[in-house]
This record gives C-alpha cells, sequence and structure tokens, in this order.
C-alpha cells in the first residue's frame, strides 16, 4: 500500500508537535496557545499542505451524522 503522506509531511507534523510540547504553538490569527494533540497535527498538515508536499485533501465533514440525527427526531 502507498503511502498517505510523503515524508516530509510527516516531518512537517513532528516539528508542529515538538513545538506543542514545549509550549510555543500558536493557532490562526487569534495566537492562541495550542494545547490539543489533533489541533497541532492540523497544523502541521496545513503547513504541509502550504509547503507542496504529499498530502491528501482535507475529508469532507461527516453529514450522515447530522441526517441521522435529523430523521431520529421526525419519529
Amino acid at each position: 500500500m502507498a503511502r498517505k503522506y510523503s515524508r516530509k509531511a510527516s516531518a512537517d507534523v513532528e516539528r508542529a508537535m515538538k513545538k506543542r510540547k514545549a509550549g510555543t504553538l500558536r493557532s490562526g490569527r487569534s495566537k492562541k496557545k495550542v494545547k490539543s494533540r489533533k489541533q497541532a497535527i492540523a497544523i502541521g498538515l496545513s503547513e504541509a499542505r502550504a509547503k507542496g508536499r504529499k498530502v491528501p485533501k482535507k475529508g469532507a465533514k461527516k453529514r450522515k451524522t447530522a441526517k441521522k440525527r435529523k430523521t431520529a427526531k421526525k419519529r
């Protein structure tokens, strides 16, 4: 099976994770400190995308769960 992310993209994510652990990773315009592991990974991947690394496109938002909730309310 082919790699999902390039090695360079993995290195970008690793760099973001190390910054988060050190407490220096900041997010977006608000420049708030990142505490979440998932958010650090997302920042690393977005940086990799900006550099043109091999990273899959962002996934579509999960709409199935919202659809299930609507049908459950009708019942």
